[in-house]
């Protein structure tokens, strides 16, 4: 994998870890550092999926409401458990009249 020069500061008690980890596994500070960004945008990348993904189930209409989840939350840990509620809250029918 082709490299860049990359210059940057850093607080001091982070140059120190980065130092020390880099010592206890054998490797340079800019591998330990080339890997931690890495796994940052990994992170970063995995959370933006999943927050578009979320939004798309969103947009769809489709909820539980509080009062389900409430009533089901209030029954754990008693001889009557209710399962996890199912949505309750759909979009309104497409009527294709216009609203004033």
């Amino acid at each position: 994998m082709k490299t860049a020069p990359f210059s940057m500061r850093l607080e001091a008690t982070l140059k120190t870890r980065l130092e020390d980890e880099a010592k206890r596994r054998d490797r340079t500070a800019s591998f330990v550092a080339n890997r931690a960004i890495r796994l940052y945008f990994d992170e970063l990348d995995r959370t933006h999926r999943e927050l578009e993904e979320a939004f798309a189930e969103a947009d769809k209409g489709v909820f539980i409401s509080g009062e389900a989840v409430q009533k089901w939350m209030e029954s754990w840990g008693t001889d009557h458990e209710l399962p996890p509620p199912e949505p309750d809250i759909f979009p309104e029918p497409k009527t294709g009249k216009r609203v004033a």
